[in-house]
C-alpha cells in the first residue's frame, strides 16, 4: 500500500505541472524576443561574410601558431616543477575536488530556486489563463442569453404542459377503474 500513497500523493501534487506551465511561459516570452535578433542577424550578415572572405589565410594561421606557441610556453613554465612537487599537485587535485564538489552543491540549490521560481511563474500564467477562459465563458453567456419573452414562454409552457397532464390522467385513471 505505501507505493499506492506515493503514486497517489505524486499525481495529487501539482507543482511539476505548474513547472511545464512556468517553462511555457518562459519559452513564450523568449520566442517573442527571436524575430528581432533574427532581423538584427540579418542586418550583419553581409558585413561579416565580406570580412571573412577579405581575410588572409596566411595572417589567419600565423595568429594561431602564435596563439600555439604561448600556451606551450605557459604549460612548460606550469608543469616543468611539477615532477618534483607531487604531493603539492595532489594537495591541488583535492582541493580542486572540493571546490567542485561546493560547485556542485551551489548549483543543485540555484536548479531548485529556478524551479521553484518556474512553478510560481507557472501558477500565475494558469491564473491568467483560466482568467481568459472564465472572460471567454462570460462573452459567450451574455451573446446567447435568452430575452424575457424567451424566459416567460420557457416558463409558461411547463405549467400548461403540466395541466394538461393532469386532466389526461385522471381521465385516464377513471376509465381504467371502472374497466376492473
Amino acid at each position: 500500500m505505501p507505493i499506492t500513497e506515493n503514486v497517489r500523493k505524486a499525481l495529487a501534487d501539482a507543482t511539476p505541472l505548474y513547472a511545464v506551465a512556468g517553462t511555457v511561459d518562459l519559452a513564450a516570452e523568449k520566442l517573442r524576443e527571436v524575430p528581432p535578433l533574427i532581423e538584427k542577424v540579418r542586418e550583419q550578415a553581409p558585413e561579416r561574410l565580406e570580412k571573412i572572405r577579405t581575410t588572409d589565410p596566411k595572417t589567419v594561421q600565423e595568429n594561431v601558431a602564435k596563439q600555439a606557441k604561448d600556451v606551450q610556453a605557459k604549460l612548460t613554465e606550469a608543469f616543468g616543477g611539477a615532477e618534483a612537487d607531487l604531493k603539492k599537485l595532489r594537495d591541488t587535485a583535492q582541493e580542486f575536488t572540493l571546490q567542485q564538489v561546493g560547485r556542485a552543491a551551489e548549483y543543485a540549490v540555484k536548479a531548485g530556486e529556478k524551479y521553484n521560481g518556474l512553478v510560481d511563474r507557472g501558477r500565475g500564467a494558469v491564473k491568467t489563463w483560466r482568467g481568459e477562459a472564465s472572460e471567454e465563458v462570460a462573452e459567450i453567456s451574455i451573446a446567447i442569453k435568452p430575452t424575457e419573452e424567451e424566459l416567460r414562454g420557457v416558463e409558461a409552457e411547463p405549467d400548461a404542459k403540466k395541466a394538461a397532464g393532469k386532466k389526461a390522467g385522471s381521465k385516464k385513471s377513471t376509465p381504467g377503474k371502472s374497466g376492473e
